[in-house]
């Protein structure tokens, strides 16, 4: 059993990031799905769609659920199907984040957040400051 991921995103982030990192390491070892959410998308439907998605992808130890910007429709939506011990969710979702996470993949839920979350910050660098120094 492994944890599944979800990412669920603006138009197609979610595919765009997961298809580069699927190249990078050559696929994705935990089960992983998307969710595009369209402007004209209906938020209702798209709840039913995620709650069936972590459904599915919960083997039993949860569901790490990505989203790309806290505040908006596909973060609400994910926010609203967080289920602490089984559903975590992050907002913010950056290449080195999912790379972090697929790397540390025999973690359990509450480490492979942290995790997830350490590789989104120290991706983060601004790279005029480094030529400065």
């Amino acid at each position: 059993m492994t944890i599944g991921l979800l990412l669920i995103t603006h138009s197609r982030i979610g595919e765009a990031i997961l298809e580069t990192v699927g190249k990078m390491l050559e696929g994705a070892p935990l089960a992983v799905e998307t969710l595009p959410v369209g402007i004209d998308s209906n938020p209702e439907q798209l709840m039913a769609k995620a709650s069936e998605l972590i459904n599915r992808l919960d083997q039993g130890q949860g569901v790490l659920v990505f989203t790309d910007m806290y505040g908006s429709t596909p973060s609400n939506i994910a926010y609203s199907l967080a289920e602490k011990g089984r559903v975590n969710v992050i907002s913010g979702i950056n290449l080195p984040m999912l790379i972090r996470t697929l790397n540390y993949q025999t973690m359990d839920l509450d480490a492979l957040t942290e995790k997830a979350l350490s590789g989104g910050k120290e991706g983060i660098i601004c790279c005029e400051t480094l030529n400065k120094q």
